[in-house]
């Protein structure tokens, strides 16, 4: 099988020749490794190019059967609009409206001249356009989306890597629109005090989210689409609140991309074990995450059990109290037990359960695919 072939039939709940082997990278590992390279923070942040070239890396250093690409529509203008200075060995950019700066082990740090704060009594729901153009990653920080060409990076990582391996895209859940529209404290507020206009921005962002995840279905090289909902487990919000804000929008977004004939799967951080199938609901074709504890209260087998006959599982490696260690055996271990669990079941592809760590030593990384190549062929 190819790389991507072996992917494509986790995904699709069939036993390929192996274990499928995908992570997905932090910008703050990505960086720390990337310093073998040329390429700098603020061009892997903005040029597709060079994104491109730094994933690909990556991929081939790790044996990883995909890639999660989370940025695109890249601005090919991207030098013209912003004056660089170099401040104590770190790239920093101002624009009209904000500074950021490319620290080298996080993603960039923004800073806005004027600070919004929005009204949810008073918002009018109109504002929000049908077409997004940006991506939430974090507070006050985002991917924009240049219209001109979109896609671009897609079709740069399918033509060097000759379609063998699977490409994955990102969209943001319309939670998270919310989240940093209205600040988080003040969204769960809003929620609690006027929930029918929270339901009517959610709604409103639904529409750009389903949009922008039929834009890459149509028109890049991709076998998924992941769903990004990093606050959506019970760190944040309660089972009944889950139900209310974030099960009707995403399983319009799911819906969406599964009519497209693509797979796609939701990312939440944390403690999710109490809503399991609640998200399976959703009608996604897998999940990701399940972090185990400390980090997440998510037993591998236990999952398996309770929805592994309707979702693919990727994951549930712990990047942190894992892949930080440096006792060999501990973590030869624990990547051991996940993939057996895995194979005892159908649709697993073995991952850290949230994305790499940024101070995650190489070597341990690398392990992942050796001990898959050891221990993680499936019998004929």
């Amino acid at each position: 099988m190819t790389p991507r072939e072996r992917i494509v039939a986790a995904m699709n709940m069939e036993t390929p020749d192996r274990v499928p082997v995908m992570c997905q990278f932090s910008i703050g590992f990505m960086i720390q490794q990337l310093k073998e390279t040329n390429i700098t923070p603020m061009e892997l942040w903005n040029d597709a190019d060079k994104y491109a070239e730094g994933l690909i890396w990556l991929l081939k250093e790790f044996n990883f059967d995909g890639i999660l690409v989370s940025l695109h529509g890249h601005n090919p203008n991207w030098r013209e609009k912003a004056k660089v200075e170099i401040v104590d060995g770190i790239e920093v950019a101002t624009f009209h409206n904000r500074k950021e700066t490319y620290v080298d082990d996080d993603l960039p740090v923004g800073e806005y001249f004027e600070e919004k704060f929005i009204d949810v009594d008073t918002f009018d729901v109109n504002e929000i356009p049908k077409d997004l153009d940006y991506l939430p990653v974090s507070k006050n920080c985002f991917s924009y989306i240049h219209k001109d060409d979109p896609y671009k990076i897609f079709r740069i990582l399918d033509e060097k890597l000759d379609g063998k391996y699977s490409l994955h895209a990102e969209v943001s859940s319309p939670l998270d629109y919310l989240l940093d529209l209205l600040g988080y404290e003040n969204a769960l507020v809003a929620m609690m005090f006027n929930p029918e206009k929270v339901k009517e921005i959610l709604a409103k962002y639904t529409i750009g989210v389903v949009k922008m995840a039929e834009g890459l279905c149509d028109n890049a090289p991709i076998d998924a689409v992941k769903i990004s909902s990093p606050f959506a487990g019970s760190d944040f919000i309660s089972p009944e609140h889950y139900r209310e804000y974030e099960l009707p929008y995403i399983s319009q977004v799911a819906e969406a991309v599964k009519s497209k004939g693509k797979f796609v799967y939701v990312h939440t951080c944390g403690h999710i074990n109490d809503r399991l199938e609640m998200m399976a609901e959703a009608g996604i074709s897998g999940l990701e995450c399940l972090d185990p504890a400390p980090i997440g209260d998510v037993a591998l087998d236990d999952a398996f059990g309770r929805v592994g006959d309707k979702i693919f599982i990727k994951g549930n490696v712990d990047s942190v109290n894992t892949l930080l260690s440096d006792d060999d055996e501990k973590i030869k271990n624990d990547v051991s037990e996940r993939i057996k669990i895995g194979m005892e079941n159908k649709g697993f592809i073995l991952s850290t359960a949230c994305s790499i760590a940024p101070k995650v030593p190489k070597k341990n990384v690398q392990v992942l695919s050796k001990i898959v190549s050891e221990i993680g062929n499936y019998k004929k």
